[in-house]
């Protein structure tokens, strides 16, 4: 049996894709500027890393992590989209870094569970906070690892500064995430 494809769908479907994937580069930059102050770090804590991991669950792999690709790039490419308002190549070889990368391989790694959750028929809140669970540790285990080879501390050092400080935000920016993907659909 030959199935036909309507053309237009896909056509439609894909610039849909392209679409979300865009808007979710341009809310991860928004996040950057979107800070909470927390009294024990001079580093605030932003909604970046929400809205990593609802593209990865909602834009599944390929396309949650070309949105990451396509704010780093915008970043690298000179516009302040970066925590603080920062860009250009440095950020990216700087100490806070690997946090960047982190958030092109959390987003893939969120989108592939998302994606074996979906298939097996496995998805909710509860999936849904362990697979973007895992993106977070993805995410600092790149930053720390990168903090530690750029500004040459030890391995607690660029724990008690790069995670300590931000997991109470971690965990509520991953409750919100979840429900959100667990409620909705792109």
């Amino acid at each position: 049996m030959h199935i036909k494809h309507n053309s237009h769908s896909v056509h439609t479907s894909e610039l849909r894709k392209m679409v979300f994937a865009s808007l979710f580069a341009a809310l991860t930059a928004a996040g950057a500027y979107i800070q909470i102050p927390i009294p024990f770090s001079p580093v605030p804590v932003t909604l970046q890393v929400f809205f990593v991991l609802l593209a990865g669950s909602m834009l599944k792999s390929k396309w949650g992590s070309l949105s990451m690709v396509v704010y780093t790039l915008l970043g690298v490419a000179g516009l302040p989209v970066f925590a603080g308002g920062s860009s250009g190549i440095g950020v990216l070889l700087g100490p806070t870094g690997g946090y960047i990368f982190g958030f092109i391989a959390a987003a893939f790694i969120v989108g592939k569970l998302a994606e074996k959750a979906e298939h097996a028929e496995k998805s909710g809140l509860a999936i849904n906070a362990l697979n973007m669970s895992t993106g977070i540790l993805i995410i600092y285990a790149l930053g720390v690892f990168q903090l530690m080879l750029v500004a040459e501390v030890g391995l607690w050092t660029a724990i008690t500064l790069g995670v300590i400080p931000f997991i109470p935000g971690e965990i509520v920016k991953t409750a919100v995430a979840a429900y959100i993907a667990s409620t909705n659909e792109l």
